[in-house]
Formats: C-alpha cells, sequence, structure tokens
C-alpha cells in the first residue's frame, strides 16, 4: 500500500477503467485531486509489484460550515473512487486502505468525514465503525411524455411507466408554481461567479447546520473547469440586475434524453424558484425529456424538488438505488461533527458529491 501523487494519476485511470463503467481519464483525476482550491485529495492505492493498482480510495476536501458561521469552518472529507479490480475483490484490501484514509485525514486535522456509499458498498463502512445518518435518494421531473420517457421510466419499473402522465402533470403543475412564485426575476448564462456569491452562501448557510462553502474560485473549479464540460450556469437577478443567486444544470449526453439539476443558491424563495425554472426550461431546450436530481430523505433540497413538480421514486427503486450518507468522526466536540449525525439539516445537492458529472 502506498499514497500516492500526481505521478500515479494513470494508474489510478486504468484502475477505474476496471472497476466503473463512467469513463475518466488522468487528466479528470487531476482536475478532481490535484485543483480543488479545498485542498488536495488523500489518496492511496494497493499496487502488485508491476506498479499496477489492485484497489484504490481516496479522499476529497471539502471546506464546510455550520449555520454559516465563519468560526465553524473546517475541512471535510468526502471518500470516493473506492474500488478495487474484480480479480482481487472479497479478500480484505478495502479494510486497510478505508484505515490509512481515515488516519491521514485524522493527522490533517480533519474534524470528520463522510462518504455516499450505494447500498451494495454501504454495509462494509458500517462494519468498520462509520455510521450511517442519512439516506439519499433521486427524483424525477417529466418534460416531456412520449415513448422514449415511457421507456426511460420503464427502467425504473413497470409502475413508473404507467405514472407516466400523471407524473407529467404533476410537473406542469410544479412549473406553473415556480412561474407565478419567480415574480419579475430572471436568468441568464453565467460564464463567471461573481465575489459576492460567497456572502450569499454565508448567508443562506444559516438555516443549515452543514453546508460547503460557495466561493468564485470553488465554483469555477466545480462547474466551469470541470473536464467534461457538460455543465451550464445560470445567474438569477432581478429587474434591476443585482445578483440573487445562481442554479447549475448537466445537460444531456449525446444521444441522449436526460438532464440533471446539479445545483442552486438563491437569496430567498421567489430567486429559488427562478434559479429552478431556469434550469429545467434550459435543460428542455437541450433537449432532455426528463431531469433528476438527489436529495437526502426530509431534507430542506427534497421539499423543493418535491414542491417543483418532481416525482419521488418507488419504493422498489429506493431499496434499490438509494445512497446511504455515513459519517466518521474524528472530533465530536466539532460543530460540523455534531451537525453531521442528522443529515436532514443538510443543505447538500448532487453538485457536493465527488463525482464530476450525474448519471
Amino acid at each position: 500500500m502506498e499514497a500516492c501523487g500526481q505521478e500515479r494519476l494513470a494508474v489510478q485511470a486504468r484502475l477505474s477503467s476496471h472497476c466503473f463503467r463512467k469513463p475518466v481519464d488522468a487528466r479528470g483525476l487531476e482536475w478532481r485531486y490535484e485543483r480543488n482550491p479545498h485542498g488536495k485529495s488523500i489518496r492511496f492505492v494497493q499496487a502488485l509489484p508491476d506498479g499496477e493498482a489492485v484497489s484504490g480510495y481516496a479522499c476529497n476536501p471539502r471546506r464546510l460550515l455550520s449555520k454559516g458561521d465563519p468560526a465553524s469552518a473546517a475541512v471535510i472529507g468526502e471518500t470516493g473512487d473506492v474500488m478495487t479490480h474484480p480479480e482481487w475483490r472479497k479478500l480484505g484490501l478495502f479494510s486497510a486502505l478505508d484505515a490509512a484514509a481515515r488516519e491521514r485525514s485524522r493527522e490533517l486535522g480533519w474534524p470528520a468525514i463522510f462518504g455516499l456509499p450505494n447500498q451494495r458498498s454501504a454495509h462494509i463502512f458500517l462494519e468498520l465503525g462509520w455510521k450511517e445518518v442519512g439516506r439519499i435518494a433521486q427524483w424525477t421531473h417529466l418534460l416531456e411524455g412520449g415513448r422514449e420517457i415511457v421507456a426511460l421510466r420503464r427502467a425504473e419499473g413497470r409502475f413508473a411507466a404507467l405514472c407516466v402522465p400523471l407524473d407529467r402533470l404533476r410537473a406542469q403543475r410544479g412549473r406553473e408554481r415556480l412561474r407565478r412564485s419567480a415574480g419579475g426575476l430572471v436568468t441568464a448564462p453565467l460564464t463567471s461567479f461573481p465575489s459576492e456569491v460567497r456572502e450569499l452562501s454565508r448567508l443562506v448557510g444559516r438555516d443549515f447546520a452543514w453546508m460547503v462553502e460557495r466561493d468564485a474560485d470553488y465554483l469555477r473549479w466545480r462547474f466551469l473547469e470541470s473536464p467534461s464540460g457538460l455543465h451550464r450556469c445560470l445567474a438569477i437577478r432581478n429587474r434591476a440586475g443585482a445578483f440573487l443567486g445562481y442554479s447549475v444544470v448537466q445537460l444531456p449526453r449525446p444521444c441522449e434524453r436526460v438532464g440533471y439539476l446539479v445545483d442552486l443558491l438563491a437569496a430567498d424563495a421567489s430567486a429559488r424558484a427562478a434559479g429552478l425554472l431556469g434550469a429545467l426550461e434550459l435543460l428542455h431546450g437541450a433537449g432532455a425529456g426528463l431531469v433528476r436530481a438527489s436529495a437526502i430523505r426530509g431534507s430542506f433540497w427534497e421539499s423543493q424538488l418535491s414542491q417543483a413538480g418532481f416525482t419521488a421514486p418507488s419504493t422498489a427503486l429506493r431499496r434499490r438505488r438509494e445512497l446511504s450518507v455515513i459519517l466518521f468522526v474524528h472530533d465530536p466536540e466539532h460543530p460540523l461533527s455534531r451537525a453531521g449525525l442528522d443529515a436532514s439539516g443538510w443543505y447538500l445537492t448532487d453538485g457536493d458529491r465527488d463525482d464530476e458529472t450525474m448519471g
């Protein structure tokens, strides 16, 4: 086992290609691990004598605040790219990697680390001392209702396909609510984030016990410089041109009809409505027939998706596809460690996950 840096990016990319369907290359990993304004990632691999990795682990830094208070600010780690080559699984390799990453995060003074594993791997973390503090489910907003959309929903289950007409009606009503609530606010393409976004993040964060701090440098890295080029950002403004927030979407990939609502930060309910509506309209114009977004159960973001006409997943789909929210605490007295014990109080969108793209 070895800690690794930039010189091992190609090795990690090759291991990823054996473990995940989503393609990633060394350039994509460099963006994720080395260029994050919140710090460099903790990374370990277990390698064969020829240098090829058979197992790997990354823990990516996120600067968080509790209740928008700068005095509570700390770097919290987010586990990602936890992977073992298919030929080397079930041999206990993961346990040593997890222990090494946790110890390194403790040495760096990170008060806690969290992760979002799927249901196949969550139990392994729990056996190693992690605590489950919430669940994440994926919600769907139907922009259209044709055969392609029915086929996409059928992949989630026969009941989901049968509900397409009702879910589309729910989505239409949700967009009408957003249009009424948005008032005279407008959205426009955003090619650089203004400096005032940091103060807005802290203002919004006062209502949340756990929130990634959104400043111009972080948002530029996360969305405008991301390797895929699939993200589009919208500024939310009033008629006088004042900046009231932003929304971020992920465009459908070529030959696909699925878009993603990735992130939102807004000063008030009207600005949130304008940002959500602008995001949905942008995705529809880009060819999306349906939009997906993930939310922690019982969270503020889940309530916003519901009001905007998103449909919750079926019970059966939740059991198959939900993510666990897990936490490992180093400093139990830190406000973020205490806040982390109940994920329903977090402000967390898909943009806060370690993956560059969704889907």
